[in-house]
C-alpha cells in the first residue's frame, strides 16, 4: 500500500468519467472539503487488512500531532505499477474507511474506479506532504520469537549514578540532566514511529551527501562523492582502532540457511526482522549482523585457553534488518547499514568483564575521534537481575568509567542470549534516540554454535561471548555528526563537520581567469601535503563562489588575486572562526595538518575544478 499523505487547506473535486467497469456508483458533483488530510491510496496486489490497519493507525497518531481528526481517502492507482484487482482494492479501501470511523476519527471516502479533476491547497508546514509505504508482514520479513517476546517484556527502570547508587527514575532529579531525562522517556515509550523529518534529513541533502533511493526498497540509500568519502573514511578509522586493540579481520557471506539449526535458533533469541530470500530449495536471510559468519568460522578454530581472548572483526557492507515503514527516516534507521562488528571469544565470565571494560574505553575513543563526546551521548545499560546481584561491582564501574548518571533497564527473567548489554545512545533534535555503540555478554552461542576451546585442565569448554560494535552503525554516526552540527547553530555556533571529514577542506577562490594557473600551482602544493583541495573555477562573483562555499561547510576558503599573485600570503576565510587571516601556505598546511593529526585521508573523487562537477538536481 503507497500513500502520499497531503495536510491541505482545501481539496475539491468533481467526477469527470468512469474508468473501469468496476466502479462505484456515483453521482457526477462537486465535492469539498477543508482543512482535511488527504490520503492519496493505491492498493497494491497482496495489501490485506492488517496492512490496512497498520496505515490507518499511523494516521491516526499523525493526526494527534497536527491537532486535526478529519481524512479524506482518495483511491489513487497512479503510486505504483503492481495494483490489486479492482474488487480486491475496493474492499480494503471500504476497510480503511470503516476502520478508521471506528477508531473515531471523521471520516470520508472519494468513489472508487473514476477519473476525477481536482484541486488542492496543501499547508506549508514541514509534515504536511509524506509519502509513505506499507508492506504485507509474510511477504517482506521473518520475524524472530525474540522481537515478539521484546514487546512483551515488563521491565524496571533506574538511573545508576557514578557514586553507585540505583534510583527509581520517578525519584531521580532530572534537571542537571536534560539529554537524559529525553533518552529515559524515548526508552520507556518504546514508540519507535517518526512523524516528521530531523533536521539531518535536509542537510545531508544540502550537502550532497546522501539520499533516498526511489529504485530501491525503502531505506536502502544512495551515497554521492562526498558521503561516500565521509563514509569510508569513518569505516578506515573504526577498522584501524579494532585491528590496534587485537582485530583479527575477517570477510564472510551476507546470506545464511534459515533452515540451519545454529542459525535459526539464534534468529529467533535476536529482536530483529530479517529479509528472506530464495534460491533453489532453500530460503536464505540476510544477515543482520556478522555473527552468523564468524561463529561458524571459529566453530573451525583449533582454541587453547592461552589463545583467549580472542578477537575477530568484519565491517559488514552491509547488514540488513526490516525495520517497520514509519521506523525508518533519513540516517537515523536504515534497513541496509554498514556495521563494524567485533567478537570477543572468551574463556570465562571474568576474562568478558576485563575484556569489556577495554571495549567500552576503545568505543568512547573511537567516538570521539568520530567528533562525538561524552556529552553527545547517554549511557544506557540493561541485565537480568540475577546478573545485577552477581556483579554489580562490574556494573558501577562501568557507570563510573563514563562519568554521568546512566539509565538502568532490569529484567526479572533472561529474554535473549545476553545477559548485560550497554549502549552509548545519541538524542536528536526530535529528541529520539539512537544506540550508536554497543557490547553484549552472550552465555548462549558458545554452546548453540558449538564453539570450544581446551582448558587449562585438558578438556573442551564453550567460551563466553562479547558483541560489540565501537561505533555503531557508520550511516548513524554521520547523521549524529549532522545532528549535532544543527543543534549547534540553533545555539548560535557555526555548523560544521570534523576537519578530517570536510570533503573539501580548502577552496581556492582566483578573483578571475587572469589568477586560474597560479590558483591550481597552489592546490597542488596543498594537495602534496595530504589536504583536500579544490578550486571554483566557475564564471560566478567571487561573493557568489564565497557564499557556496560557505554553504558546503567547507572550512578554509583561499581569495587569491592581484594582491596575493605578489606576496608570499594569502588571504584565508577560516569559516568556523568567523574571521580573515593573511597567511603563508606552509603555515596554512602546518595548522591544518596539526588539526588532522594522524586521522584517516583519502582523496574525494570528484574534479579540482568546481566547474567540471556535475550539479544534484
Amino acid at each position: 500500500m503507497r500513500i502520499l499523505q497531503l495536510h491541505s487547506d482545501f481539496i475539491e473535486y468533481k467526477l469527470v468519467k468512469k474508468e473501469i467497469a468496476y466502479a462505484e456508483k456515483a453521482e457526477k458533483k462537486e465535492e469539498m472539503f477543508k482543512d482535511i488530510l488527504v490520503l492519496f491510496t493505491c492498493i497494491e496486489k497482496n495489501d490485506n487488512e492488517e496492512i490496512a490497519k497498520e496505515a490507518v493507525n499511523e494516521v491516526k497518531e499523525f493526526l494527534k500531532k497536527i491537532k486535526l481528526n478529519k481524512i479524506l481517502i482518495y483511491p489513487y492507482a497512479h503510486l505504483s505499477n503492481n495494483l490489486a484487482k479492482p474488487r480486491d482494492a475496493l474492499e480494503i479501501l471500504k476497510f480503511m474507511e470503516d476502520y478508521a470511523k471506528k477508531l473515531g476519527i471523521e471520516t470520508y471516502r472519494s468513489p472508487f474506479g473514476w477519473n476525477k479533476a481536482f484541486s488542492v491547497k496543501i499547508k506549508s508546514h514541514p509534515l504536511a506532504e509524506q509519502f509513505k509505504i506499507f508492506y504485507p508482514e509474510a511477504k517482506r520479513e521473518k520475524i524472530s520469537k525474540a522481537l515478539e517476546a521484546e514487546e512483551k517484556i515488563k521491565s524496571s527502570w533506574f538511573i545508576l549514578s557514578p557514586e553507585g547508587e540505583l534510583i527509581p527514575i520517578e525519584k531521580f532529579d532530572f534537571s542537571k540532566h536534560k539529554n537524559l531525562e529525553k533518552f529515559v522517556n524515548y526508552e520507556i515509550s518504546k514508540s519507535r514511529i517518526v512523524q516528521q523529518f530531523p533536521p539531518h534529513v535536509s542537510l545531508m541533502k544540502k550537502l550532497g551527501i546522501a539520499d533516498y533511493e526511489p529504485g530501491s526498497d525503502p531505506g536502502n540509500m544512495r551515497w554521492y562523492p562526498k558521503g561516500r568519502l565521509i563514509k569510508s573514511l569513518i569505516e578506515e578509522w573504526v577498522t584501524e582502532n579494532v585491528i590496534n586493540y587485537g582485530g583479527m579481520e575477517v570477510e564472510t557471506p551476507i546470506m545464511y540457511d534459515l533452515q540451519h539449526p545454529a542459525l535459526s535458533d539464534y534468529l529467533n533469541r535476536f529482536p530483529a526482522r530479517q529479509y528472506i530470500v530464495s534460491s533453489e530449495d532453500k530460503e536464505l536471510f540476510l544477515r543482520f549482523s556478522a555473527c552468523f559468519g564468524q561463529f561458524l568460522m571459529v566453530k573451525d578454530f583449533q582454541i587453547s585457553y592461552k589463545n583467549l581472548p580472542l578477537r575477530i572483526y568484519e565491517l559488514t557492507k552491509y547488514s540488513f534488518r526490516r525495520e517497520k515503514s514509519g521506523e525508518i527516516v533519513g540516517l537515523r534507521r536504515l534497513r541496509a547499514f554498514t556495521m563494524p562488528d567485533v567478537h570477543a571469544i572468551c574463556k570465562d565470565l571474568e576474562q568478558a568483564k576485563e575484556e569489556m571494560i577495554k571495549r567500552f574505553d576503545l568505543s568512547i575513543s573511537v567516538l570521539s575521534g568520530i567528533g562525538l563526546k561524552k556529552e553527545d551521548y547517554e549511557l544506557g545499560i540493561r541485565f537480568t537481575r540475577e546478573f545485577y546481584e552477581n556483579n554489580k561491582e562490574f556494573i558501577h564501574l562501568l557507570v563510573k568509567k563514563f562519568g554521568k548518571p546512566a539509565l538502568v533497564e532490569i529484567w526479572e527473567e533472561k529474554f535473549f542470549y545476553f545477559v548485560l548489554k550497554w549502549e552509548f545512545n545519541f538524542v536528536d533534535n526530535l529528541a529520539k534516540a539512537s544506540a550508536l555503540s554497543t557490547d553484549q555478554i552472550d552465555v548462549e552461542n558458545g554452546k548453540r554454535y558449538g564453539i570450544e576451546f581446551i582448558d587449562e585442565d585438558g578438556k573442551k569448554k564453550h567460551p563466553i561471548i562479547l558483541h560489540c560494535s565501537p561505533s555503531g552503525a557508520i550511516e548513524r554516526c554521520i547523521y549524529a555528526l549532522l545532528e549535532k552540527a544543527y543543534r549547534e547553530e540553533k545555539e548560535g555556533k557555526v555548523p560544521s563537520l570534523p576537519l578530517w571529514l570536510s570533503p573539501t577542506q580548502v577552496r581556492i577562490i582566483p578573483v578571475s581567469d587572469k589568477y586560474l594557473e597560479n590558483a591550481l600551482k597552489i592546490c597542488r602544493i596543498i594537495e602534496e601535503n595530504k589536504i583536500r583541495v579544490d578550486v571554483d573555477d566557475r564564471n560566478e562573483t567571487v561573493e557568489k563562489k564565497i557564499r557556496d562555499a560557505e554553504l558546503e561547510w567547507i572550512p578554509y576558503i583561499l581569495v587569491f588575486g592581484e594582491k596575493e599573485s605578489k606576496s608570499k600570503k594569502v588571504s584565508v576565510r577560516k569559516r568556523e572562526e568567523g574571521r580573515i587571516e593573511e597567511m603563508e601556505i606552509n603555515s596554512l598546511i602546518s595548522e591544518i595538518k596539526e588539526r588532522i593529526k594522524n586521522m584517516p585521508f583519502k582523496l574525494l573523487s570528484l574534479s579540482k575544478l568546481v566547474s567540471e562537477r556535475p550539479q544534484l538536481t
